[in-house]
């Protein structure tokens, strides 16, 4: 019976960190509209890192052990420096739209570095959904005309993998610190490094930035880089890194509703068919992932 609370907890938990990096793309595209992508990288992880820091201090979190220290640099550079500056780079390339689609690839990713660094061994036919899931939103990208050989891509792809490890490592190492401790403290180790860079690359003026772009900042930094991952974390660790990594095939449809209905961006009707299709391909590589 506890297992079973625990994996229904860790579903819940995993959908609604799902549900708030869904807003991410979105919300950096319109970020770069007016600043920099590397300032935009390591404010967000300034801004955060300093919440994390008033967090743990607050909640007088536990304190990491030597041993923790490899993992959580894993975690900073995947999650909080190199997924965020190549999405970022990647927006100057393509639209939210567009970059959304590339996350389809993260449940893959996340499953493989499970089983390298978590030693989780999902059942065989886990990965035939998994991959069938994947080929979904692959197939939906190339429906809709996008260029996955562009430069874009290939930030997306480089970013798809780092935030894979990230992601596994995170889960990981949450089973032993926990959820909101393992993010808090992953920021606060690239805390030095980021505010260095914030004030060596802030613009010249910040009177050309729009409310709009301010607005974009503060989502990222409070809900992308902070409370998104305290649910992320605690699901993958409830429920598996392979199982609920799974939740990551909705993020592109979620990401394109949020882009369709905040920035106008235009998205195909088969959209729901491919939704549909992909929420079997979840429940399947659930049922299968152990």
């Amino acid at each position: 019976m506890q297992g079973s609370n625990n994996a229904v907890n860790g579903w819940v938990n995993g959908f609604l960190g799902v549900l708030i990096f869904s807003g991410s793309l979105p919300a950096t595209r319109v970020a770069v509209m007016d600043f920099d992508p590397l300032f935009l990288t390591v404010a967000r992880a300034s801004i955060a890192g300093m919440l994390a820091l008033m967090l743990i201090g607050l909640m007088k979190g536990a304190r990491p052990h030597k041993s923790h220290l490899l993992a959580l640099g894993l975690v900073s550079s995947g999650v909080v420096i190199g997924f965020p500056l190549l999405t970022a780079l990647a927006l100057r390339h393509m639209t939210s739209a567009q970059s959304i689609i590339f996350l389809g690839l993260l449940p893959l990713a996340t499953a493989l570095f499970g089983v390298l660094r978590a030693n989780e061994k999902p059942r065989p036919l886990f990965w035939i959904f998994s991959l069938a899931g994947s080929l979904l939103v692959a197939g939906y990208a190339l429906s809709q005309g996008i260029d996955v050989s562009s430069v874009g891509g290939l930030y997306m792809l480089a970013a798809v993998l780092v935030c894979g490890l990230g992601y596994a490592e995170g889960a990981r190492l949450t089973r032993t610190l926990g959820g909101w401790q393992t993010i808090s403290w992953a920021l606060i180790l690239a805390l030095p490094l980021m505010l260095t860079l914030t004030f060596v690359t802030r613009p010249v003026s910040f009177s050309h930035i729009s409310t709009s772009a301010w607005c974009a900042l503060g989502y990222v930094a409070l809900f992308s880089m902070l409370i998104g991952f305290i649910f992320w974390y605690r699901g993958l660790a409830q429920g598996g890194i392979a199982s609920v990594g799974q939740l990551q095939l909705l993020q592109p449809f979620l990401g394109l509703a949020i882009s369709a209905t905040l920035l106008g961006e235009p998205v195909s009707l088969t959209m729901l068919a491919v939704t549909l299709a992909i929420l079997l391909c979840v429940a399947g590589s659930r049922r299968f992932a152990r």
